[in-house]
């Protein structure tokens, strides 16, 4: 009986950690993404997580672009945007303790890593 208890303390426990990360990706992130062509562009998106579900925006350059097929998966995410006519594909990983999103981009066959933090 005790030991069946413990278990399901320690998967509740779990589940709790897990919804409140996926809860903390939500809100406003920035970054830079350095181009192949040297450029640097300022990077702003809006994430909004409900369920396994990601919505927002990517603000950069003037424009803003919203996302497309976002989804949420423990501390991971993905989705895409279109920006004059490119498709941008965004993979990455949520870490909590650092308050931080680690992203790959990938593009016209192009891969860049970016690491998205809260605005100050």
């Amino acid at each position: 009986m005790k030991r069946t208890l413990l278990i399901t303390a320690v998967l509740l426990c779990c589940f709790a950690l897990c919804y409140a990360a996926i809860a903390d990706m939500g809100g406003q992130w920035s970054s830079t993404f350095n181009a192949p062509d040297g450029n640097a562009y300022p990077l702003s998106y809006t994430f909004k997580v409900e369920g396994s579900s990601l919505t927002g925006t990517l603000e950069t350059s003037g424009m803003s672009v919203p996302l497309d097929s976002g989804k949420v998966s423990g501390d991971d995410l993905s989705f895409s945007v279109s920006v004059q006519g490119v498709t941008y594909s965004h993979k990455g990983k949520y870490f909590a303790a650092g308050d931080s999103i680690g992203m790959d981009v990938t593009f016209e066959g192009n891969k860049g890593h970016i690491k998205l933090s809260r605005p100050k």
